[in-house]
């Protein structure tokens, strides 16, 4: 309970709690693959056994349907809902595609084929796409968190998918106002968290749990209910199609579904003054637009670019039989094309130059976990000059 006070509120933003909750995982050796955790929902030690509480509490044992993130994290959880014979649903990676995939274990499964079912692999090999129209009646939510408070405040980790996903489920009506919300973290991610730093958009909890405790919030504080349109940026809308689809049947319906750029008396007052890194949720870089930057066969020289530094993202572990327009097919699809691009197949790597430090974080957490030619990618921030032969 003591590491749960560690970081003191005052004056802290969300970004400052995000900042000190990765680097105590990091320096305090708790964080587990994928490193480094910052920029991420993080994996910590004990993350399985905060896991396995899950079946103890009675909304699990009710829940027919549950939806669990794909983060590493919950990985127990994805499990734990296999075992006990539970429809699963996880969200595609940055809704990319739609909003779930129903994880559809093969017939006679043993453990260990469940196991790898819960994986991000296994998330998808045997996923099943989840239309809007699937009428999905989901009766457990459990999502990951960067920092949580007793009172149920949750804060993630900045890009709005989680409070997103929840709000479109409103929007479906695949979550009713009682669905209980689960999150999964270490006991240093509990802390004390300002009711102030909350908005009408941020998901609640009503479950906490930790390698050491099980916490029930009982928190009163509303959630979501739906889609806040003024506050969902065109770029948003152009990443996640499902969105289009949503926004078009609400429309019709003859709610007000005018975006945050096309109404800017709702735009954040405060907007302006707030550092460009903490308003990525709301306002994304243009360099993740699909085909932003062009991918080059050599690397960019930075002393060619000015004063721009350039953040290099090394990717190892590449098969053999990989073509470079696969990888560069991948890093469209995933919104994180850099501005350059040096190909070595032969050493089985490659080195991503991106010009802004946040697109090469997003990158390094985008691409964390993904197989290409069936090899788990090796990915970190290259070193300095690390590309000599």
């Amino acid at each position: 309970a003591a590491a749960g006070r560690a970081l003191p509120p005052a004056g802290r933003s969300k970004w400052d709690i995000r900042e000190e909750v990765w680097e105590h995982l990091e320096a305090s050796g708790l964080a587990e693959f994928p490193r480094p955790v910052r920029g991420r929902i993080p994996n910590f030690k004990g993350s399985l056994q905060a896991c396995c509480s899950l079946r103890e509490l009675e909304v699990f044992s009710r829940a027919r349907e549950v939806k669990v993130d794909p983060d590493k994290p919950l990985e127990g959880a994805r499990l734990a809902a296999l075992q006990a014979r539970k429809t699963l649903l996880v969200p595609t990676p940055r809704l990319r595609t739609g909003l779930f995939n129903r994880i559809v274990p093969p017939p006679g499964a043993t453990k260990e084929v469940l196991r790898r079912c819960a994986t991000s692999q296994g998330v998808r090999d045997f996923s099943v796409p989840v239309g809007l129209d699937s009428k999905a009646q989901v009766d457990l939510v459990v999502v990951g968190s960067v920092a949580v408070s007793e009172k149920g405040w949750r804060i993630g980790k900045g890009e709005g998918y989680a409070d997103m996903e929840y709000a479109m489920m409103v929007s479906m009506g695949a979550v009713q106002e009682d669905t209980p919300v689960v999150t999964i973290v270490h006991d240093c991610q509990v802390l004390d968290i300002a009711e102030e730093l909350l908005g009408d958009h941020d998901l609640t909890v009503d479950y906490i749990l930790t390698p050491t405790r099980t916490i029930q919030t009982n928190c009163k504080r509303p959630k979501p209910q739906g889609i806040m349109w003024h506050k969902v940026s065109s770029e948003m809308l152009g990443k996640i199609p499902i969105l289009k689809t949503l926004r078009w049947r609400e429309k019709q319906a003859g709610k007000d579904v005018t975006l945050q750029d096309e109404h800017p008396a709702l735009a954040h007052p405060k907007r302006a003054a707030i550092p460009h890194r903490k308003v990525m949720a709301a306002d994304p870089q243009p360099w993740a637009a699909p085909g932003s930057a062009h991918v080059g066969s050599d690397p960019v020289n930075p002393k060619s670019e000015g004063s721009a530094p350039i953040t290099t993202v090394y990717v190892g572990n590449l098969p053999g039989s990989l073509r470079v327009s696969q990888l560069k097919s991948a890093l469209r699809e995933l919104q994180v094309v850099p501005a350059a691009l040096k190909w070595q197949g032969a050493q089985h790597r490659a080195f991503l130059a991106y010009r802004e430090q946040g697109a090469a974080h997003r990158a390094l957490s985008s691409l964390q976990g993904l197989s290409l030619g069936g090899n788990a990618l090796r990915v970190e921030l290259a070193k300095s000059h690390r590309n000599k032969g």
